[in-house]
């Protein structure tokens, strides 16, 4: 049985599918390694260090007749066309906006499988790929912020005079945001941090940053029996829009991460708030691709208003390809340890299992999934 990973051909994608340290893992399988030519190269693995560890490389069209195609966005129309039926495909495939490509998947009788749908339970943690792509990502946008920041992060004590450290909010604190607080805290800074749910104010302080948020009866209800946010009302917007305002002008850096899945992403801050900020700040927007949690966030640009810098990065986990792409690997090789039976080298889908259930996209010709009717 074969595996390969595709070349990913977005011009802002920089990861791959599958990276050299991880193919012994997958041998462990008994598949065979396949690799299109170049694959790794944007994610600092090149086509050498696939062949020292046994895989093999050969052309997209190779890659393509695999029994399990791994990619990290979903291929394009033609290159699905050209996968055998009964092939399964794994990636980060985004059924919310990639609806036009279900007729094809079902045609070909392709079983899709949607790894950002992986459910947030304790047995399927390693498997958690928008955790493990979401921890680089709070990272970096502490880099980015500091990149474009025209001062130092920590307090300094010196002969001429003392610095004063910058201060940081950060927006949602789900893996994200929990990374940022953490990353920005190391740097020196002072943090504060707001989340609809009351249960993440331990982890922010654990961290050391300041918990702030709008306490009601709708807040002990905010998060969805998948760990995630939920939307809240109006009036409870109203409400955040209200703390965040006040407290928003007196920040150096603001990291927005707020998500809801499946959804335009919450807008959380104003122009109006953003004209609040001292001139020299910054405000990362994680969710610009889902919309933005700042309407002034421009995707793929930083955009200077009124001297405050607005980045808005597209996927930012690929500004730290080589790690991400090599926790992604790791994330689908747990994930296929669910699925192949190694005696008798098949793959069987336990359709009683939870994870299977909440994963697996189109199989034999039928959407599953009944969310993306």
């Amino acid at each position: 049985m074969q595996i390969s990973a595709l070349k990913e051909i977005s011009t802002d994608e920089n990861r791959v599918a599958l990276t050299p340290d991880a193919i012994k893992l997958f041998q462990r399988l008994g598949l065979d390694v396949l690799i299109e030519d170049g694959a790794g190269n944007n994610s600092g693995y090149p086509n050498k260090l696939y062949e020292e560890n046994g895989a093999k490389i050969v052309s997209r069209n190779e890659c393509l007749k695999a029994n399990i195609c791994l990619c990290v966005k979903i291929p394009k129309e033609e290159d699905l066309s050209v996968l055998n039926e009964d092939t399964v495909l794994i990636g980060i495939l985004n059924p919310y906006e990639n609806k036009k490509f279900f007729n094809t998947l079902n045609n070909k009788k392709i079983t899709s499988c949607c790894m950002e749908l992986i459910p947030r339970i304790s047995r399927a943690q390693s498997m958690d790929v928008l955790s493990s792509q979401a921890n680089l990502a709070g990272y970096r946008s502490v880099i980015d912020a500091a990149e474009q920041f025209g001062k130092a992060f920590p307090m300094m004590m010196t002969a001429a005079g003392r610095v004063n450290p910058a201060k940081v909010m950060v927006l949602g604190v789900g893996v994200a945001g929990l990374q940022a607080i953490a990353t920005a805290k190391r740097l020196g800074a002072v943090v504060s941090a707001t989340d609809v749910r009351s249960a993440t104010k331990e982890q922010v302080e654990s961290l050391g940053g300041k918990f702030i948020m709008v306490e009601d009866e709708e807040s002990t209800n905010a998060e969805t029996d998948g760990g995630y946010a939920k939307e809240m009302s109006d009036e409870y917007k109203k409400k955040q829009a209200k703390l965040i305002a006040e407290t928003i002008a007196k920040q150096d850096i603001v990291i927005c991460t707020a998500l809801i899945p499946g959804k335009t992403a919450p807008v959380l801050i104003s122009q109006e708030m953003v004209e609040s900020m001292a001139s020299g700040s910054v405000v990362v927007d994680l969710a610009v691709e889902a919309g933005g949690n700042c309407p002034l966030s421009k995707l793929g640009e930083v955009v200077d208003h009124n001297g405050v810098k607005v980045i808005g990065y597209a996927n930012v986990p690929g500004r730290v390809a080589k790690d991400a792409s090599a926790l992604y690997a790791k994330n689908i090789f747990n994930f296929l340890s669910l699925i192949i039976d190694k005696e008798d080298k098949k793959i069987t889908f336990n359709w009683e299992d939870e994870i299977v259930n909440a994963v697996v996209l189109t199989n034999e010709g039928k959407l599953r999934l009944e969310q993306f009717n």
